[in-house]
Formats: C-alpha cells, structure tokens, sequence
C-alpha cells in the first residue's frame, strides 16, 4: 500500500479557516435555494422524497426560529482563534435550530456551496475517503506554523457539504485537537436520512477517520519519526487479476489458481465413489484452492463455518453420497458423525485427513479439569443454563449437559440466543464457555447496551429493555481461561499498527478475537466500516460492501482487514472475483484483502530447496512460514492454525482413493461413533447431540424450546 500523503497546496487557497468569509452571503427565499444547479436538483431530488415530512415546506421553513441566510451570515464573524470546541458546537446550535428535515438538508446543502475549491492534482486515489456512499477526496497538510489545513472534495452536495462543516471545525486546529475530536461528538450532525440514504451519515464519521490518520502521519513525519510500521501483506483484485504484495500474500495466491490436473483427478475420485466433502473456511490456501475449482464440476463439496458443516453433510447423504470427508479438527468430524446418525444416515461413513488427533486449543479447554469446576459451581446455581460454544467436543457437551442444562451456540448466534434466554426465565443466570475472549466481549456488548434507549435495545431483542439488560449483566458469566490460539494473536501491537495505517480501511473481526481488537472493530462497525461476529458474517460483510461498490460503478479502491484466520481469504477471493467479474463496466474497482501479519516474521524457502517435506507417507508442501518456528510470531502472528493445516490435499486423495476401505488401510481415518456413556449411563453420542438440537430449535423458532425450558426450571425444583 502507498503510504506517502500528498501536500499539493494552491496559493489561492493559503487561509482556509475564513471558508464562509470568501462566499457572498447567498440570498435564497425560504420556498428554494438559489445555489441548487439543474445538477444539483437532480441528486436532491430522490433525498427529498426519503422524509416523512414533506408536506408543507414553506411553511416550515417560515416558521423556523433562524433562517439560512442569517445562520450564514453570523457564521462570517467567527475567528480563526476560536476553540474546536466552540466551532463545532456553533455548528450543532445551527443545525438544531431547524427542526424540519428538509431545513436541515439545505442547511447542509448550503455548507457544499462555501467549501474551497479543491486541487485537481488532490483528487487522487491516495485521498479517497473509504466508506463513503459517494465518492469523497481529502487532501491535509501540517503548516509552518504547527496548524492542520484541510481540502475536500466529492461528487455528491451532501457530502461535500458535511466535508465543509468538519474543515470549518479542523481546518487551522492543532494535531492535539484534530486527535481528540471523537466520531460521538458528531452524532448531533446528522441529517436524519432515512432508507439507502442512512449510510451517508457516515461520511461524518469516515472523514474525520481519514483526517486523523493524515494528521498523525504528519506529525510523525515533522519529528523525523517517520512510519515505523511496515505495511501488511495483501491481495489486491480487480476485474483483470490478483497482485500479490509481500510473501505471506503470495504464499496464499499461489494456490488461487490449482493445476487443472489435480483438481480432475480429485473430481474423479469423488464422483466414482459418491463422496461428499465437508471442509472448514479455515483450510490450507492449497486445500481451498483445489476444492474451490471441483466445486464446478461436483456439487457435493461445502466450505463453510463448523455449523454449516454437518448440514451440509446430511445434505449430501440425501443426495445419495455413501462416504464422508470432513476436513477440520476432531470435534467437527465427531459432530458430523452424530447428526449423521441422529438423521438416520447411520451407514454414511466419515472420515478425518489423519490418523492422529487433530486438536483445538479452545476444545482442549473445555475438557481440562478447570472447565469441569467451572460448570460444578454452575450446577451449585439456581436456574442456571450453559451456553456452550459450538467449536467443543461431543464429550464436553454431553458432560455439561447432565451437570447443567445446555444449549450450544455459534459465534452469529450466541448474542441473541442469551438474550433470548433471559427473556424467557427472566431470573436465569447464564454460564458462557469455553471461549474467555468472546465471552468478554459477550459482557462488554451487553455493557455498551446499558447505554442505548429502550427503543434502540428493543431493535436489537424486542422483549428487552435498558432495565432487563442491566438486571441481566450481573447474572451472566464466562469461563476464563480458554482461548483459541490463532485469534489469540490479535494483540496490541496487531492493533497498534491498524489504527496507525488502516483506520480508514474495513475492518472484520471474529467474535473470540481479544478485547483492543474487538472494540477496534466495534468502533469501525458504528460507522459501517466493520463487523464483528462469525466466519459468514465475515464473508457476508465482505460481499456487501463489494456488491454497492460494483452497483455504484465508479472506480475505488476497497481495503479489507481480515481479523480471522487467514484460511479465510480462499472464499473471499472467490466472492470477490465471481462479483468483479460479473460487472465488465466497473474494471476500475480494487479490491484489497490486508493480512495481520508481520512481513518480517516471514522465513522464505530458497530456490534450491525442495517443495515438499515428507511426514510419515504424506508430503507437506512448503509454504514461507513463522521465521520463530511452528506456531505464530510476536510480532504480528501468522493467523494460521496448525491443526487445520493438517488436513492436507495428499490426505484428501489418499482417503478417497481407499474408499471403500476394505483392506483397513485408513481404519484409524475414520470418525468413530461415541460408544462411551456418560456418568448417568447414557451414549455421549446422544446426550451430547441434544445442545446442538436445542440450537437448531432456537434458530428455527426464534424461541429455546420447551424441553430445554423445563430441563432449567426442574433442576431448580430439585434444590
């Protein structure tokens, strides 16, 4: 990514804090506005007709305690010395003094007429504003005399006028005070829009991003500080190919696009044998890549999250598959077994990618001793429900649940399945597991909720109010020593470096990502710039915002942070690519996904060394990896978990080719079915499958079943 800022400065333009000072006060009646061009009435136009109250214009207008042209005038007399505080809250006091929404659009449509002509030479790519609905430019520059100056520009006369109102405030301002200005203080701005027009609101919010990322540039520049971060590797798509930027970058685009050759023979075997491929978003990019392109010619191959997975799977027992493959860790092929067989797909065979154990540090945290004492005191505690974790073992749930009633839940879901717990038994209390990242983020969620309306919390659970949410915080818990270990890694100094050069970009975050990360995230998705939540979230967001840049049809540039596995971006590029491809008129677009991940923490194989690595029978490919060794790096984190990566394509193939295994060659492949009991004498097997079913009701009927209700409310009679 380009770093360097432009500082093109016209003379004509040396003192921009007077900005309504250089414009002749403009004489509008109160029934229209003079300064609306033939092009102007044509983009206001569709903004009108979005208000509720449009009847009676005029008449508002007249009505108004101050009119536009007085608010201008005043406005003539400020001093460039007056605080940005004090400029901002004029500002506000302006806008609030019209009350009708059609007042208040030409009052900003007014401050589009006073902003500074802005350089050709500025409208660059470099100072595109990212986010925004229209098409924003900021140009900045760090004066002599230590003052910030500011341009903008845009090809829409509402953001080019919400552009003018924020120079009024910032132009000739200290770095300090550019720095302290928070997206909070501009809510009292907003126009009010309603519909598709709502997101322009964020053009507040995204330009004041883009003035505080330039403003801190500048800073470090004039202390001789410089950038100290190096950017992050990347791929940038557009409509005519992949560019991959740094090593990490390359090592995933290398298998973007698989030998024909290997991708055919995989198609054969499986549609010789009837075999159906389930596989996590987080395999090896070689994996993906291979079963991104067989996915054409055999349908029976998913790549989803670890929910999706088991569905996906009696799907294609449906459709008649005989065996099935599941590439992701023991706990995913222990779930597709007993769905499998709780469908009544009992002779459907399941196989895993090795003949050892494929673990997980977050299931592995649920099986330690300190999870058991977790639940023990949960047992102890009247109602109590435990909501578990999707990403566990068979055995953990099937052993939580004889302890205390359990449901388990997704990273998409487990925010609405609380809430909707605590609707239901209002007395509850809740027992979160086994992930403390995402359960601290669980409670923080619920503490910003404290501070939103009943209005606003009955959008988000219309059974819930600011009195329920606060009686419900102190009632819920979370285990708090398990952690998933890829994103574990996104730590302070992976943050550091995004607020310091992505700011402005999208930022994506999973809900088990560590606490800076996330409310980095949160705060990127107030002003629809991020998401936090599961992998489709991730991928949803993505596609959205691509899909409205391709229906704008204007060229930008798009710059995704991926704050998840970096197995991810196989089915990110292929969204991407299918949606870039499919509009020929918007060539222009860019589209970058940046990984979190250090460029120096990279090792890179030589030229003479071989490709492969032999493990037992299986060749490994050699990809650049963590110059630490096996697992992540400090300095940034390789976002990549080492277990996925054990479900290799040689794997896949040698399973596949062995099907059906009459000689026993992979009998330690397959995914046994639970024969253990629980403590009550009952199968694992279906102890542990009913949380799952609870889910699979909850997300059905939006409601926690009935069974599960009086599995709570007995165990509190019982004491």
């Amino acid at each position: 990514m380009a770093l360097a800022l432009s500082i093109t400065r016209t003379s004509s333009s040396s003192s921009s804090s007077c900005l309504l000072s250089r414009n002749p006060t403009p004489n509008f009646k109160t029934t229209h506005l003079n300064f609306v061009t033939p092009r102007r009435i044509h983009t206001i136009i569709p903004l009108l007709r979005s208000f509720k109250h449009l009847q009676s214009s005029s008449k508002d207008l007249k009505a108004s305690p101050l009119s536009i042209s007085a608010i201008a005038s005043s406005s003539t007399s400020s001093q460039t010395t007056e605080l940005v505080p004090h400029k901002l809250q004029r500002l506000i006091n302006e806008f609030k003094s019209f009350t009708n929404p059609i007042d208040r659009l030409k009052w900003v449509l007014h401050h589009a007429s006073l902003i500074p002509p802005m350089p050709d030479s500025s409208r660059t790519e470099l100072n595109r504003v990212m986010g925004c609905t229209a098409r924003v430019w900021l140009d900045a520059e760090l004066g002599q005399d230590g003052k910030m100056k500011f341009w903008a520009d845009s090809d829409s006369d509402l953001s080019k006028g919400m552009c003018s109102c924020l120079i009024q405030v910032l132009d000739e301002a200290t770095p300090e005070e550019v720095m302290e200005l928070k997206i909070e203080d501009l809510v009292e701005l907003n126009v009010g829009l309603l519909g598709s027009e709502r997101s322009r609101v964020n053009t507040w919010h995204n330009v004041l991003v883009s003035m505080q990322k330039k403003t801190r540039w500048f800073v470090a520049e004039r202390e001789g500080k410089g950038p100290n971060f190096e950017p992050f590797p990347s791929l940038v798509l557009t409509a005519h190919g992949i560019e991959a930027k740094g090593s990490f970058a390359e090592a995933q685009a290398k298998y973007l696009f698989p030998e024909e050759s290997r991708v055919q023979e995989l198609v054969n075997v499986l549609k010789e044998k009837k075999i159906g491929v389930v596989a996590h978003f987080y395999m090896d990019p070689e994996v993906q890549g291979v079963l991104t392109a067989a996915q054409k010619h055999w349908p029976h191959i998913s790549i989803s999250d670890s929910l999706v997975m088991a569905d996906s799977a009696v799907t294609m027992a449906k459709d008649g598959c005989e065996f099935i493959t599941v590439l992701g860790v023991d706990f995913m092929s222990e779930n597709v077994r007993a769905i499998l067989d709780q469908a009544g797909f009992g002779e459907v065979g399941v196989y895993r990618m090795s003949d050892e154990t494929i673990g997980c540090s977050l299931a592995d945290a649920a099986s330690a001793p300190a999870y058991l004492n977790y639940l023990e005191a949960a047992s102890r505690s009247s109602p109590s429900l435990h909501v578990v974790y999707i990403n566990t073992s068979l055995e953990t749930k099937a052993f939580a649940h004889e302890l205390v009633p359990t449901i388990t839940c997704t990273s998409s879901n487990v925010v609405q399945t609380i809430l909707q717990a605590f609707a239901q038994m209002p007395e509850l209390t809740v027992w979160y597991g086994p992930d403390s990242y995402m359960g601290a983020n669980i409670v923080k969620l619920f503490q910003q909720m404290t501070l939103m309306t009943d209005e606003e919390i009955a959008n988000i659970h219309p059974k819930h109010s600011l009195d329920s949410i606060k009686s419900l915080l102190p009632r819920l818990h979370y285990f708090q020593e398990g952690t998933c270990i890829v994103h574990h890694l996104f730590g302070h100094e992976v943050v550091e470096r995004i607020k310091y050069m992505y700011c402005d970009a999208f930022l994506t975050a999973h809900l088990e990502v560590p606490g800076e990360m996330f409310s980095l995230a949160m705060e990127a998705k107030k002003r629809d710039m991020g998401v936090v939540g599961s992998t489709q979230n991730i991928l949803d967001f993505i596609k959205l915002k691509v899909q409205e840049a391709v229906d704008r049809n204007v060229d930008d540039h798009l710059q995704f942070i991926l704050g998840t596995e970096s197995g991810m971006v196989t089915s990110i590029v292929a969204v991407i690519r299918s949606l870039l491809e499919s509009s020929s008129a918007n060539s222009k677009l860019k589209v970058e996904v940046v990984f979190p991940v250090s460029s120096d923490s990279m090792t890179k194989t030589s030229s003479e060394s071989s490709n492969s690595i032999r493990v037992g029978d299986v060749a490994l490919p050699i990809v650049p990896g963590v110059a630490g060794g096996e697992g992540c790096s400090i300095h940034g984190g390789c976002a990549s978990c080492p277990y996925m990566k054990m479900n290799s394509l040689n794997s896949l193939l040698k399973v596949c080719h062995n099907l059906p295994d009459v000689e026993n060659v992979i009998g330690r492949f397959i995914a046994e079915r639970f024969k253990k009991q629980t403590p009550q004498g009952k199968l694992i097997a279906d102890v542990g499958c009913e949380p799952i079913l609870h889910m699979r009701h909850f997300q059905a009927n939006k409601e926690l079943p009935e069974k599960l209700v009086h599995q709570v409310l007995s165990c509190e009679s019982k004491r």
